[in-house]
């Protein structure tokens, strides 16, 4: 992930929570006053946002000392202490929630993800996640998409053409869509790998008729046309099986044969991970 972005996360989100003050701390505790706590993993799963929280700590304050049990990315159970933290207790104090919020979300999505990945890792189906994330929060979220063992789809618009239904309706049909955009990317002088999505087996020829794209991604197709597609395709483009694939079908499409599976749910429809920052003697 990029270094600016995340500070700008960072600062920004501080700013949002901090305010003019934290002035509860203010008002209740010495300024001078140095605690001890530590941050207590309370359900099993695959942690995530570990070197974030060092990030943000050391953002509220620098004098801040850590003791670091556990990396990203790694299996915990009930009881694991990720971090001992020593320091000023108002700057514990206003890390917290932040801290809290991107851990407890980042190892939800890291620990859904590996689910998925163990459930494919004998076959040769990638799993993406996808743009249905929490505004301003789709930097960390693809982050723990990625410690889960996921891949990253497109960040945003900006750096993949992926050719959608509307935009296939808009202009008329999914051919002079692809040719408007192989115009565009030569008038603009862009890089961009171009990914087509297809409703049906009509498309997915048409789309290979034409030519001259990176991935055909095969929307709400059945197990069955999935495996029609994905032979006429025949290893010409990568493929993407995409729509209402959740845990307990995302397999039966990867036998298939696709080489990718998009899941919003990696992002979208998470329950925070149970994870609590506690004071300590």
């Amino acid at each position: 992930m990029n270094r600016d972005d995340i500070n700008s996360f960072i600062e920004n989100s501080l700013k949002e929570d901090i305010g003019s003050g934290d002035h509860t701390t203010l008002a209740t505790i010495n300024k001078n006053k140095i605690n001890k706590a530590h941050i207590l993993v309370k359900q099993n799963g695959i942690i995530a946002g570990v070197e974030l929280a060092k990030k943000i700590l050391k953002k509220v304050d620098k004098k801040i000392k850590l003791t670091q049990y556990l990396e990203d990315g790694e299996k915990v159970n009930e009881g694991d202490i990720i971090f001992k933290i020593v320091g000023s207790t108002h700057s514990i104090l206003k890390s917290e929630r932040l801290i809290l919020n991107c851990m407890q979300k980042m190892s939800s999505i890291a620990s859904h993800t590996n689910e998925i990945c163990q459930l494919l890792k004998n076959t040769k189906t990638k799993i993406l996640d996808t743009r249905k994330t929490t505004p301003l929060n789709r930097i960390i979220e693809k982050w723990a998409v990625r410690i889960g063992g996921g891949i990253n789809h497109r960040f945003g618009l900006y750096d993949m053409i992926m050719i959608k239904d509307n935009h296939i309706d808009f202009v008329g049909n999914v051919k002079n869509a692809i040719i408007n955009t192989k115009k565009y990317i030569k008038h603009q002088n862009l890089d961009l790998k171009i990914i087509v999505e297809a409703r049906n087996l009509n498309e997915v020829n048409e789309i290979i008729q034409e030519g001259g794209i990176n991935r055909i991604l095969l929307d709400n197709f059945n197990y069955q046309k999935t495996k029609e597609a994905v032979k006429i395709i025949n290893g010409r483009y990568e493929t993407e099986s995409s729509g209402n694939i959740t845990q307990k079908n995302v397999l039966n499409y990867a036998k298939c044969g696709v080489d990718y599976v998009s899941m919003g749910a990696l992002t979208n429809s998470i329950k925070s991970f149970d994870i609590s920052l506690k004071s300590i003697k």
